[in-house]
């Protein structure tokens, strides 16, 4: 029998995700103490960290930037950039890449793009609210979890499946429409080109990634932190590693990015014109744990509204025979098979199950 404490959560949940307004409908009627459903455990919180760090503590947190510069067609800057990326893979599970051939002006478009369809008018917003994530192409929604999550993150979101099955244009918001569909296609020339690297970074066929299949999925999300009033009693969103291939992320220049390292909280610090690259489950699995998917969160803060688009390398909920599990070139008596084999869409079932409660779904395919 469900306890008192956990119905009255659960009828809260239910009347928020009724209004379709999301976290910013709750700023937009004027609230300055945020509702219940969003204060978090204070385990899970963002508290101050001890500061006893020295200037080698500092320069080993520092966090990776990598030139992409000329890296296609001078070798030794190729070298130097498969060699970064490999440590950085190995090590951070995360890096911030620069002259990645995506131009400022398109960076901007799609941040305003993004902030535009989240203040469109209530009514107007309200028709493209659902959490039909397996048929619905484009979807916003205040946190997908919402209903299994342990506590509800300050951010809303929207998710736009752009391949392999792209919606019509007119299924998409007139605000963000044409922007996300110009930068979707820049992302994948991006993504291709860093899976080869990765490729080439694991010893492997520069090719090697993307003929598995890494590169077969994409979904972009647009993220919405609105300026939170007790920012201290909250995150934007919890503690979590992302369960697809590799996500790449535009941030705006607000930040509240962490990424947990060395047992330490580190900030992304958010870099004009740079993409935020990670590593994620798919990937951890197919190197058998070479390459890491590290945890990662994102602070709620008073400025707001942050804006962010997570654009992620994987197939989620769509049908596919496929399996995948650790690349076999990779594997030898000393480095056995450390997962099983599973499907995409398998992985992501679990994934929105058990919500974003601090742990990693990985666990759950070990042999």
């Amino acid at each position: 029998m469900m306890s008192t404490n956990s119905s009255d959560r659960q009828a809260k949940l239910i009347a928020f995700d009724e209004t379709k307004l999301g976290v910013k409908g709750i700023i937009d009627a004027g609230v300055t103490t945020i509702p219940s459903i969003f204060i978090h455990p204070i385990s899970n919180r963002s508290l101050p960290q001890k500061s006893n760090t020295t200037d080698d503590d500092n320069a080993r947190l520092r966090f990776p930037i990598i030139d992409l510069r000329e890296s296609g067609n001078d070798l030794n800057l190729r070298k130097k950039a498969v060699e970064e990326i490999r440590e950085a893979s190995e090590t951070w599970g995360f890096f911030q890449v620069m002259n990645h051939g995506i131009s400022n002006m398109v960076l901007e478009e799609t941040l305003k793009g993004v902030k535009d369809f989240f203040e469109l008018d209530n009514e107007v917003k309200k028709c493209y609210y659902s959490r039909d994530y397996a048929n619905k192409r484009f979807t916003y929604h205040s946190n997908a979890d919402l209903f299994t999550g342990p506590a509800t993150n300050w951010r809303d979101t929207f998710g736009c499946t752009m391949v392999p099955n792209p919606p019509h244009p007119n299924e998409l918001p007139p605000p963000c429409r044409e922007v996300l569909i110009e930068y979707s296609s820049q992302v994948m020339k991006l993504g291709k080109r860093l899976f080869e690297l990765l490729s080439e970074a694991l010893g492997l066929q520069q090719s090697h990634l993307n003929d598995m299949g890494c590169i077969e999925g994409l979904n972009v999300s647009g993220h919405y932190y609105p300026a939170c009033p007790q920012p201290e009693l909250t995150m934007g969103t919890s503690k979590h590693a992302d369960s697809v291939f590799l996500t790449i992320l535009l941030q705006d220049q607000i930040g509240g990015l962490q990424v947990l390292h060395k047992n330490q909280w580190v900030d992304v610090p958010p870099t004009p014109g740079a993409l935020v690259i990670n590593i994620g489950d798919h990937l951890q699995l197919a190197t058998n744990d070479k390459f890491k998917s590290v945890e990662h969160r994102v602070l709620a803060n008073y400025r707001g509204p942050r804006i962010s688009v997570a654009s992620f390398f994987s197939t989620f909920f769509q049908e596919s025979s496929t399996r995948f599990g650790p690349i076999k070139e990779l594997l030898s008596d000393e480095n056995p098979q450390k997962y099983r084999e599973i499907t995409v869409k398998e992985y992501a079932a679990y994934s929105i199950k058990k919500g974003l409660d601090g742990t990693s779904a990985l666990s759950h395919f070990r042999i």
